[in-house]
């Protein structure tokens, strides 16, 4: 699957942000709401960014892990032996709810957004790859024990390094929604199926993280809102 520019041109050209990059997503603005952490707008989503510092972020000691930093709202993820990222220590969502930002890769082949997040309750958590397996993975770890890339979450994509992609996930307790841009990656019923992390270090990152595997990425406009 290709995804196409912010224009809809086929060439994958875009629109540039104030950081150079290029935005993916047909008909999306050009960046999401960098509201501070907490605030709630009048659609009723939470912002995660910190006001200043890395606020409610805090970095998770993988071992060989790179540098993390939350820097004019952009959350900055060095390039680690394997894991790398932050945890956030704040209030969590719970189900019903959706949750998205925007992410890059900056360096590095393998994903450049790892979001680990509640499903059922806080202690039953999965993980959205983004960019995995190679750079171009996108799916779910993991649904009765199978990880992001054995499940039917699984779809590759081409992602370029340096160009942002809005990245949105609706979390029920019965289904689970992906989209990549306006491109919907998965649609998942989980009902009587097994939710859980993949078994390792990415446990450590429970239960709402956001990481990188061996890759340098940025993520920023971190956000989530209940849903009926």
């Amino acid at each position: 699957m290709v995804l196409t520019g912010c224009d809809g041109r086929q060439d994958g050209t875009g629109p540039a942000d104030e950081e150079g990059g290029k935005l993916q997503g047909a008909g999306l603005p050009a960046t999401l709401p960098a509201s501070t952490a907490g605030s709630d707008d009048e659609d009723g989503w939470v912002s995660m960014v910190p006001r200043e510092g890395n606020g409610q972020w805090k970095a998770v000691a993988f071992g060989g892990e790179g540098p993390t930093e939350w820097k004019d709202g952009v959350l900055h993820i060095g390039e680690g032996v394997d894991l790398s990222g932050m945890v956030w220590t704040g209030d969590l969502p719970q189900a019903p709810y959706e949750i998205e930002l925007e992410a890059r890769r900056t360096s590095g082949s393998d994903f450049f957004c790892g979001l680990t997040l509640p499903v059922r309750a806080e202690d039953v958590c999965v993980t959205l790859v983004v960019g995995g397996w190679g750079g171009g993975l996108v799916g779910v770890s993991s649904i009765n024990w199978a990880d992001a890339s054995e499940n039917e979450t699984t779809s590759f994509h081409e992602f370029e390094e340096g160009t942002w992609y809005r990245v949105r996930m609706v979390v029920r307790k019965d289904r689970l929604q992906g989209w990549i841009g306006e491109e919907q990656a998965f649609d998942t019923d989980t009902t009587g199926r097994e939710l859980s992390l993949r078994s390792g270090a990415i446990e450590d990152a429970a239960p709402l993280s956001l990481t990188t595997f061996a890759t340098r990425g940025e993520i920023r406009g971190i956000r989530w809102r209940g849903l009926p």
